[in-house]
């Protein structure tokens, strides 16, 4: 009789622990996704190299375990997207080609609107490809360009391109460059709150801010505005011994200043999920593509 009532006791509670659970499913779920549901792992496409037609390279990428790769602007969309298909890569970004060159805050308002039909054809790319985001450099501070005067252009330029993204559905994304522009995570902030639109945000690039400021406090700062993530590493000790701050970016993830486990542990504080895209060197063979894809899994590993 006891061990009857027993199994009948058990039966009721997990009964009750299935239907709660039917109800409720979010108490039985875990904290926190596993890391590697998170994020998704990427890289640039201008970063990998050899010998090959599009598809080739897609496929080198792919057999070295990355999930997609960020492509480039004003491609061949048809090659593009046979390559595409033939890899079975996501292409979830697409970089604007022309944005140094013809960009956004340039004196000359027919370099302007070129720039802004960059733009253009970029979100147009990303919409044929299945990419949600496109990735800008949204002006250059310089002699002939002033700080005031890149904020007010580039954001001008910027909207007159919303309505476009909007209709594609694909996402524009400022990233933080060395462009004497935004190096602080305040002013992004500000950025993004004066276009104050949701089809705008942040492709945050963590080796880029090293020599401004601290990720983390951009991560934090930035939060559900990230769109996209660059993964690149920068050393501050090989840019003072070589006397060159370029000379920062000669060094492998895992070998320069970036807090990964606190980066990591930023991304998931502010629910940011996910591509996870690396612009590194070494990416010239099948080895050097499996060797960064290998740090970078180390990387979502915490």
């Amino acid at each position: 009789m006891k061990q009857s009532f027993a199994r009948r006791d058990f039966l009721k509670t997990a009964g009750a622990v299935v239907a709660l659970a039917t109800f409720s499913p979010h108490l039985f779920a875990a904290d926190d996704k596993p890391a590697t549901a998170r994020f998704k792992k990427g890289i640039m496409w201008g970063t990998v190299g050899g010998k090959g037609s599009i598809s080739d390279k897609m496929k080198a990428i792919k057999a070295a375990g990355f999930d997609g790769t960020e492509m480039m602007g004003r491609m061949d969309q048809t090659e593009v997207l046979k390559a595409r298909d033939e890899s079975g890569l996501e292409l979830p970004s697409v970089c604007c080609s022309n944005h140094w060159k013809l960009t956004l805050s340039n004196p000359d308002p027919k370099v302007r609107a070129e720039g802004l039909e960059d733009l253009k054809q970029t979100l147009r790319d990303a919409k044929a490809y299945g990419a949600g985001s496109v990735l800008l450099v949204p002006g250059v501070v310089n002699e002939q360009v002033t700080y005031d005067d890149c904020w007010k252009r580039s954001i001008e330029q910027i909207r007159l391109a919303i309505p476009l993204a909007e209709e594609l559905g694909v996402k524009i994304s400022v990233e933080n460059v060395w462009n004497n522009f935004i190096t602080v995570e305040t002013e992004a902030v500000r950025y993004l709150d004066e276009i104050n639109s949701p089809w705008v945000g942040w492709h945050f690039d963590c080796g880029n801010v090293i020599r401004y400021g601290d990720p983390i406090a951009w991560i934090k700062a930035l939060g559900k505005r990230i769109n996209r993530v660059h993964i690149k590493e920068y050393s501050r000790d090989k840019a003072m011994r070589a006397g060159d701050v370029w000379k920062g970016f000669n060094a492998a993830l895992h070998e320069g200043a970036n807090n990964w486990p606190g980066i990591n542990k930023a991304f998931t504080e502010v629910g940011y999920s996910g591509y996870l895209i690396t612009e590194q060197g070494g990416g010239e063979t099948p080895e050097g593509l499996r060797d960064l894809c290998q740090r970078l899994e180390k990387i979502i590993a915490g």
